[in-house]
């Protein structure tokens, strides 16, 4: 049974308002064939063999949220494109982030055949890691939420003011 999809967009949490804009996995996926170049509506289509309806109401969400812009396609007087702004090409960090843990957790040794790399040298990318302010390496426990007020006030009396 569908049921109604919650808002998550006034939350105070990060996670839920970022999951608000690109929480579905053909919206992430129409965001990666944009870092793979393509701009206009059919090659979307074909690169994602995505129904029309659905690939037209997910780009629509993604540039009512500010993630593409619209803009005249140069090549053709009766069609756009869609092209990722800096808001959307900020998301470059969370595909990384995805295809380094699927490549690590859903894959059988030797099945992937192809791997993300760093245009000039060809050599496959470092695996991200989480950093404090001061440089060390964070894992999975090493960090927590506190209130951003608390965090000016922690800052404050460490510098003396």
């Amino acid at each position: 049974m569908k049921g109604k999809r919650t808002d998550l967009g006034q939350e105070n949490c990060g996670i839920a308002r970022a999951l608000q804009i690109i929480g579905d996995w053909w919206s992430l996926l129409i965001v990666r064939e944009a870092f793979r170049g393509k701009q206009r509506f059919s090659e979307f289509q074909k690169s994602l063999a995505l129904a029309k309806n659905i690939l037209s109401s997910r780009l629509k969400k993604l540039v009512d949220d500010g993630v593409f812009v619209i803009e005249p396609d140069p090549d053709s007087a009766l069609s756009h494109r869609y092209v990722l702004t800096s808001k959307g090409e900020q998301l470059y960090v969370i595909l990384i982030a995805l295809w380094q843990w699927g490549e690590e957790n859903c894959f059988e040794p030797g099945e992937l055949d192809v791997a993300m790399v760093d245009k000039p040298s060809g050599q496959p990318l470092a695996k991200l890691r989480l950093m404090a302010q001061d440089g060390r390496a964070l894992g999975p426990r090493d960090f927590h939420l506190a209130p951003r007020q608390s965090l000016a006030t922690d800052r404050a009396a460490r510098v003396g003011v």
